[in-house]
């Protein structure tokens, strides 16, 4: 079996905030079971290769059995998941499949990832006590990225939604803002602050949404991060 595992394209990889303080944040890579199982057709075929889930100590693991038409037998790999704060059987299911999908190869250029430090402008975060929290409006993504015959990452570009760049891999990086997206930016958190909605608990603004879904699986109007506290429980 010497299919070579391809690496991921930019559109393919994720970009989630670690943290948040108040003058930046730092991001992680990370990739979805989606990319798992198009990597694993693309390589092996449809009936290629399986899955399967067992429960082992109360911990959900996942083994990713290849077929070797040489060997004439399954090579298998397997891995431990972590549960999701929300669904928690699927949170677990799917973390497992996508670390078993790192022991086969799919993704690990992403363990070569830099550092990233994104800075944070003026209505991109804010101070709520001793913790500083993202605007809900601001994503990023992954605009481009190559990697050297190591399959080590060597070039990094990663853009936020209104695709200024933010963080660039070996640069230092001062995003150049027009006037249109400052007065964006102000105007939604305008409309996020205008509707008297706070977490019961900590105080936090929060959106109409937020305060919905919250209320109807809560019973209590919490922020993502009290909800989170609250599953936990």
């Amino acid at each position: 079996m010497s299919k070579e595992i391809r690496l991921l394209n930019a559109d393919e990889i994720e970009v989630r905030v670690q943290s948040v303080k108040s003058n930046g944040c730092i991001l992680l890579l990370y990739k979805d079971a989606r990319v798992d199982m198009r990597i694993l057709d693309e390589t092996y075929g449809p009936t290629g290769w399986q899955r399967e889930h067992q429960l082992i100590n109360n911990n959900l693991f996942c083994t990713i059995s290849i077929w070797d038409d040489e060997k004439k037998q399954w090579i298998k790999k397997q891995d431990v998941g972590v549960e999701s704060y929300t669904e928690k059987e699927k949170g677990q299911a799917s973390d497992s499949f996508k670390r078993a999908g790192f022991n086969v190869g799919i993704g690990r250029e992403l363990y070569t990832a830099p550092f990233i430090w994104v800075n944070l402008q003026a209505g991109e975060v804010k101070d709520k006590g001793d913790k500083s929290y993202i605007n809900p409006h601001l994503h990023f993504r992954v605009k481009s990225i190559a990697y050297n015959d190591k399959r080590e990452i060597e070039k990094l570009d990663i853009v936020d939604n209104n695709n200024v760049v933010r963080f660039s891999m070996g640069k230092s990086v001062t995003p150049n803002y027009s006037e249109k997206y400052k007065q964006n930016i102000q105007n939604k958190e305008s409309n996020n602050s205008s509707n008297g909605l706070t977490c019961e608990k900590c105080g936090k603004k929060i959106s109409e949404k937020v305060a919905e879904f919250s209320t109807s699986k809560f019973k209590k109007k919490l922020c993502m991060d009290c909800q989170k506290t609250f599953t936990r429980r």
